[in-house]
């Protein structure tokens, strides 16, 4: 029987519902133990709780460090490697930017392999990924002789329920802290606006959008809908909006219900961070734009003349 463990990714005292889906995927393997790790640098009481009501988590396990004041995956990644010596067969983090940047360094540690990407659970030791930009689903075995690292694609899976009641258990890891990296300083672009990587309904502009000043018309539109608002690569590399809107390969990982891509021509890069949305409605002025290949409802229309009829209609 597996015993697996889960990193906890949090931020301000909330826990990262990316978190959650990493414990849901966790639950098909059918574990004998499934067990949350908390790192902080001091209190971390409303985050270990949070993580201890997720259904299906046996004990959750709260390391704390003055190291870990911010989330260093340099800093962190010994410490994980330490805490799995307890037994653990399998460690699952979730496919953010902190998993992306954790779980290759905990891995090479423990010099095992790792899985990037687990959308489906098939066996303790076999799950399927996406390659080649989401366009194929491949079939990985990893030995199962040794530990698994794996990150969670948040798109692939809900995030586990809330009605669990698991012990928080303080614990100390015997780790070297190294000093090569430090912390330096933190950017972050705040909205009053839903959250993109969660949002419920995303609506995302393009290149065709044409601007950083007709940019809010999406904005507009998003509001109207209470939506999160992304954007495509080229719009973003184009200097309309700021990187972390960016939806797609080298971007987001979205699955909202209602994916909205207006003047976005879908390129196969793009199409990779939203596949599993569960309506993409498009609007574009060229008919022959990828992005109608793959949406459920298409408007070849120009935006400029589409979108503030679409508001007067939801008026």
């Amino acid at each position: 029987m597996s015993k697996v463990l889960i990193i906890a990714e949090h931020d301000a005292g909330k826990l990262s519902a990316a978190t959650g889906k990493a414990v849901r995927c966790a639950q098909d393997l059918g574990p004998e133990a499934l067990e949350v790790a908390v790192f902080v640098h001091e209190g971390g009481d409303d985050v270990a709780g949070a993580a201890a009501k997720l259904d299906g988590v046996t004990r959750v396990l709260k390391v704390t460090d003055p190291a870990n004041e911010n989330a260093l995956a340099a800093v962190l990644a010994p410490q994980v490697a330490s805490l799995v010596q307890d037994g653990y067969t399998h460690v699952l983090v979730g496919n953010s930017t902190f998993g992306k940047d954790l779980m290759p360094r905990v891995a090479a540690l423990l010099g095992v392999p790792q899985v990037t990407d687990v959308m489906k659970v098939e066996g303790e030791y076999v799950f399927q990924r996406p390659i080649y930009a989401g366009n194929a689903i491949t079939t990985v075995e990893a030995p199962g002789d040794q530990v698994l690292c794996a990150t969670v694609r948040g798109a692939s899976y809900p995030a586990a329920g809330e009605g669990g009641n698991a012990e928080v258990e303080d614990r100390q890891v015997d780790a070297e802290i190294p000093q090569h990296t430090r912390f330096v300083g933190r950017e972050v672009h705040k909205s009053d606006r839903p959250d993109l990587a969660t949002a419920p309904k995303v609506v995302s502009g393009g290149r065709g959008v044409g601007s950083e000043e007709n940019f809010k018309i999406i904005y507009s539109l998003a509001d109207k809908l209470g939506a999160g608002v992304g954007a495509s690569r080229a719009a973003v590399d184009a200097g309309y909006v700021p990187n972390d809107m960016q939806v797609g390969q080298t971007g987001k990982i979205i699955a909202p219900e209602l994916y909205v891509a207006i003047g976005i021509s879908g390129a196969i890069q793009h199409w990779a961070g939203i596949k599993d949305a569960g309506t993409i409605v498009a609007i574009n002025k060229d008919e022959e734009a990828p992005i109608f290949e793959v949406a459920d409802l298409g408007l070849v229309a120009d935006l400029f003349e589409a979108v503030p009829e679409l508001e007067k209609a939801l008026d």
